[in-house]
């Protein structure tokens, strides 16, 4: 049998959630997994279904037949296999933290995705990538070159099929115009502190004005420079006696572990748009969440 999930965004109304079920009862398909959301401030409807197709059928055929149904209720909808792994490209620049752990969770199968490309303006973990088997582009970035960089990273997304990219602490501003280009698919990760600790040292900055809890939050990228919708935020206490490094250290882990939350979430279709913000659905029971590994 197979995996499949559909993805549903429309108006809130009576009878989307029947005539969902109805119609993947009638194609030989067994829901096993369901998260739905009302957001009654903006009258839009969300919903994911994971089902099993018992009949064979194909997404093609599901999409084909399921069309007079989104087309009476003015669906946007996506058909997903589960199955299939996610094209990703890895984008860093010389904080490995966040690297190592996508490939650590990658390698032994917590992350469900297929890193195509690794992507940096500096030489560092060139060996790092090149002994994982993945291809690595170190693409150099100046204010005179950078849309010449772009343009070669972009071409590079296009070349490998990139669904998603990652900025896995990539320390250079996207332009509007990438922005825009991979609307909904590159997601950014960063230190908490912001607007309060800018610049170089934000976890000395922190330490040194007494702050007790660290956070990291990822979203996607937008123009707006760590403005963009939330996918995923945590935060872990510090105490008096802990020293700047520990700070460090400390905003490093939870970084990792937030960013591959979010990544973890947006290539299994857990994740809505919007308008400036999310709806995220949480994992189901029996998939292989990374979150659950600490």
């Amino acid at each position: 049998m197979t995996r499949y999930a559909l993805r549903v965004t429309c108006a809130s109304t009576r009878g989307i959630v029947a005539a969902i079920s109805t119609y993947l009862a009638e194609q030989g398909c067994n829901i096993t997994d369901s998260a739905q959301f009302d957001d009654t401030a903006t009258g839009r409807f969300f919903m994911r279904v994971s089902f099993r197709s018992e009949t064979g059928a194909g997404l093609e055929a599901l999409r084909a037949g399921f069309a007079p149904v989104a087309a009476r209720f003015g669906m946007e909808t996506e058909f997903l296999d589960e199955t299939r792994k996610r094209k990703v490209v890895l984008m860093v620049s010389r904080f490995g933290h966040c690297l190592n752990d996508l490939l650590y969770r990658w390698k032994i199968g917590a992350l469900p995705i297929e890193i195509v490309a690794v992507i940096s303006n500096h030489l560092d973990y060139q060996k790092l990538v090149v002994n994982h088997d993945i291809p690595f582009h170190c693409i150099k970035v100046t204010k005179e070159t950078k849309p010449e960089a772009e343009a070669a990273q972009m071409r590079i997304l296009r070349e490998t099929g990139a669904e998603l990219v990652v900025l896995a602490r990539y320390m250079q501003v996207l332009s509007d115009e990438m922005c825009r280009e991979m609307s909904g698919r590159i997601i950014n990760i960063h230190h908490s502190f912001l607007p309060s600790f800018k610049g170089a040292n934000p976890y000395k900055q922190a330490y040194e004005r007494g702050v007790k809890l660290i956070g990291a939050t990822s979203h996607y990228v937008t123009a707006d420079l760590d403005e963009g919708p939330i996918i995923e935020q945590d935060t872990v206490r510090i105490t008096h006696a802990q020293s700047a490094e520990d700070y460090v250290s400390l905003g490093r882990d939870v970084e990792a572990q937030v960013l591959s939350r979010a990544v973890h979430a947006h290539v299994n279709g857990r994740v809505f748009l919007n308008g400036d913000k999310t709806v995220v659905f949480p994992a189901s029971p029996g998939s292989h969440a990374s979150e659950r590994m600490g």
